[in-house]
């Protein structure tokens, strides 16, 4: 039998690099840390890539999976420097890429009635392993209530609200859980949203935040602020958008702290 031609290992003459190219939308079970319970599983979607140099015209995309399943049945969130580099290894890349990203649940108490319902929150980890430098970058997303000031100072009757989201992407040079960021990001708006809502709870919800108006920049500000006192977090960006309700667009604020340069973790496979 004649062997079979490896297409991606012939030469290219455009002379381009590629900056990334692999796998995405790979869905995988995952487990990851959860402050009040230990662990949680989930389902994440990932994807995996390399650089290409010019001189090489395709990658091998079949070795990212051999190299994800190889982890097991279920992917940890902890290993994932591990599988940074051991798709570093197998593709013979100088940088690898790993994104990851993942519905997160936290059983959340009404604010009266305290009845329980389960919220779920967005998580993604960006990694990327460039020689032997890593970089992570974890966003945390997660839904608030906001009131504008503004209708509330002109308006004789009310004011009005709406959803608003919040991202905080960070670098952090320690485990930081996410329920901590959420926790901040939750007490920068007006309120918070919940799962399950009793009348009382629709009360006192609306009431508080009636009393605790903000725009999105004030959102945003709020955010920085409390993430300013976090010293184990080296860089961070925080987005605040409002679902406008009288509007047809939305609002939306951004703060940034500095960017730092890659730290020196060498993973181990």
């Amino acid at each position: 039998m004649s062997s079979l031609s490896d297409k991606q290992n012939e030469a290219d003459h455009r002379q381009i690099d590629i900056n990334k190219v692999g796998v995405k939308g790979i869905r995988y079970p995952l487990l990851v840390l959860d402050r009040d319970n230990g662990s949680q599983s989930t389902v994440a979607e990932l994807g995996m890539y390399v650089d290409l140099p010019r001189q090489y015209r395709g990658t091998h995309m079949s070795r990212f999976l051999e190299v994800l399943n190889e982890h097991g049945n279920e992917f940890h969130i902890d290993s994932i420097s591990m599988l940074l580099a051991a798709i570093q290894k197998r593709l013979k890349a100088r940088v690898a890429h790993i994104e990851v990203e993942f519905p997160y649940f936290i059983k959340k108490r009404a604010p009266v009635s305290r009845q329980t319902g389960l919220m779920d929150y967005t998580i993604r980890i960006e990694a990327t392993l460039d020689g032997d430098k890593i970089d992570i970058v974890t966003l945390i997303s997660a839904g608030v209530t906001t009131l504008c000031p503004c209708s509330k100072a002109i308006s004789q009757h009310g004011a009005h609200n709406q959803r608003g989201k919040v991202t905080v992407s960070f670098r952090a040079d320690k485990h930081i859980w996410f329920e901590e960021i959420i926790e901040i990001i939750e007490l920068s708006a007006s309120g918070s949203l919940y799962s399950l809502l009793k009348r009382v709870d629709e009360k006192y919800v609306t009431e508080q935040a009636f009393e605790t108006p903000v725009f999105v920049e004030d959102v945003a500000r709020n955010v920085a602020v409390k993430l300013n006192s976090r010293s184990e977090i080296s860089w961070y960006r925080v987005e605040a958008e409002n679902m406008e309700s009288i509007h047809s667009h939305n609002a939306y604020a951004c703060v940034e702290k500095s960017m730092p340069v890659f730290s020196q973790q060498v993973p181990q496979c």
